[in-house]
């Protein structure tokens, strides 16, 4: 599978719009279906001197790196996989180091660098500000919208949660207890259903580059009903303490931009951050009655391919409270280079995404490098004029980020999610103004594409891609009353789960849970029969309508 002729042509178009070197280089490569070494070219950005030789460079690099549609020398599940192993060889290596500096019990103290256990010391004390000393002793779970051990992708609703056999692992038994309190549990008890213990998680994978997916692990449904509860405390907790976990992304981005002009702040990230948080690591910097919980609820095992191993890190991506608890524990070590560092103020987290003065970098570097992290080279700046954070791109304070085509726009809403990314890309700042017209026949190619009825559907950017992005006077708008509404190409048909296939008593807990209902009969009381769940991902059908916008 690759790019159809049509999408090529478009492709081809927006290298010649680019007009650097790279662009011819990714241009032949395509050409000649070299796919292999097109999805390896990188772009440094300190070798720029400008925004715009900068991003003509990146946009042409990044268009097509994560594209899922080429056929490559390289086998992506076993890549990944190798990935993951690597994870696993450094955890060990980072347990094995920070073995020494556990308490003996009786039969003797830490032993080690006084320095080191210090440092760690200090990183405990910051953990416990930022979340305080202990979990509440009760704190109620919530349902996330993926699969679990018990539920496939295909079946994670709500009410299919309900209804499948709950799983957790021995160390949670103890949550059982509150667990028998829920709705979920008298839903099970009605339909006769025991909750079943298993060993841990499930593998899988997702998407991330062409060249390698991202790890996961499916977790025990209980477990994970607990671990995002206790992921709401911790991300609670942390806001009180400067760390908007809500609303992080978009602070992250003005500190990168005004840093790239300044050079201020050093924007840092982590390879597989996730993956390389040691057990170890937790047990020595969170609070004795954090750690009890969290560890209670981790999966301390992962099954690939009917194999079970043991895990030397602490949680995956798919755990619930990963994202806070590394959040947190990035703080904390950052923090504990110096008092001068104030989480909210010249300190900012989110997930991996760190920013910190540029004078500090180094150390914070240094003591994440002992911690078991490694720094991603290709996305942590110290100096230059670039910074990068939170999906914002920035050379010299002008936004510069590329946009990255993931798969074959074969289908009138992709083509016009294509159109809109290229229109977004010669709109960045960092384009002079020559470029970004030179980028416009590209777009116009990609609308070409497009069925007439489709073509005319024009709108803002507020409306996402149910729009082609445009100019306010190429709308298409019909007044009702005095509400403004704009021609759309939108969701019309959907994947629906009816709602009068679940047992009663699985419907009254999902209703104690927020489940919403679609209904199609328009009247104050719908029968039984029109009404609906949506799961996530259900759409199926578009069509051409109105869409209120003022």
């Amino acid at each position: 599978m690759s790019l159809t002729q049509d999408v090529q042509d478009v492709v081809l178009t927006l290298m010649e719009g680019l007009d650097s070197a790279r662009s011819l280089t990714v241009a032949v490569l395509l050409r000649y279906n070299e796919y292999d070494q097109l999805t390896q070219l990188e772009v440094d950005p300190g070798i720029f001197l400008t925004s715009d030789d900068y991003l003509s460079w990146a946009a042409a690099t990044d268009l097509l790196r994560k594209f899922d549609g080429f056929k490559l020398d390289v086998n992506l599940d076993e890549a990944t996989f190798e990935k993951w192993l690597w994870s696993e060889k450094e955890c060990f290596k980072t347990n094995l180091r920070l073995n020494t500096y556990i308490e003996r019990g009786s039969f003797g103290g830490p032993t080690g660098d006084a320095r080191i256990a210090e440092f760690l010391q200090t990183v405990r004390k910051n953990v416990e500000f930022l979340v305080g000393s202990h979990p509440p002793s009760v704190y109620d779970g919530k349902f996330g919208p993926g699969a679990t051990v018990s539920d496939s992708s295909k079946y994670c609703t709500v009410p299919d949660k309900l209804s499948s056999t709950p799983t957790f692992t021995p160390d949670a038994l103890w949550f059982l207890v509150p667990w028998t309190g829920t709705a979920w549990a008298t839903a099970q008890a009605d339909l006769g259903i025991k909750p079943v213990v298993v060993r841990g998680n499930s593998y899988f994978q997702v998407p991330k580059t062409s060249r390698v997916k991202r790890s996961c692990g499916k977790e025990p449904s209980i477990c994970g009903y607990y671990q995002l509860g206790l992921g709401s405390v911790m991300r609670s907790r942390l806001a009180n303490r400067g760390i908007d976990l809500d609303n992080g992304q978009n602070v992250h981005r003005l500190v990168a931009c005004a840093a790239s002009k300044s050079g201020d702040f050093a924007t840092i990230d982590l390879s597989s951050a996730s993956d390389c948080v040691s057990t170890n690591l937790v047990k020595l910097v969170t609070p004795s009655r954090w750690y009890t919980d969290l560890s209670a609820l981790r999966s301390p095992m992962t099954k690939v391919k009917g194999k079970w191993y043991h895990l030397e890190k602490f949680s995956s991506m798919g755990n619930g409270y990963t994202f806070e608890l590394e959040t947190t524990i990035f703080a904390a070590i950052a923090m504990s280079i110096s008092e001068d560092l104030i989480p909210g103020k010249n300190l900012f987290v989110y997930g991996d995404d760190i920013i910190v003065p540029s004078q500090f970098s180094a150390d914070v570097i240094a003591a994440l490098r002992f911690c078991g992290f490694t720094t991603n080279s290709r996305k942590t700046f110290v100096q230059g004029p670039f910074r990068e954070s939170c999906g914002g791109d920035f050379f010299d304070g002008k936004a510069v980020r590329p946009y990255q085509l993931k798969e074959d726009p074969d289908e009138p809403q992709k083509l016009i999610a294509f159109a809109n990314g290229i229109r977004r890309l010669a709109s960045q700042a960092g384009f002079s103004p020559v470029r970004s017209n030179s980028l416009r026949r590209a777009w116009f190619r990609c609308l070409d594409l497009l069925p007439a009825p489709i073509r005319r559907c024009r709108g803002p950017e507020a409306l996402g891609d149910v729009v082609i992005h445009d100019a306010e006077e190429r709308w298409q708008v019909r007044w009702r009353g005095s509400i403004r509404y704009l021609r759309v190409y939108r969701p019309a048909t959907y994947r629906k789960v009816r709602w009068s296939g679940f047992p009663y008593s699985v419907q009254f807990a999902a209703a104690l849970y927020g489940v919403s209902l679609t209904d199609k009969s328009r009247g104050p009381i719908p029968p039984e029969s029109k009404r609906y769940i949506i799961p996530r991902d259900s759409v199926i059908g578009y069509k051409v309508g109105w869409s209120p916008f003022s």
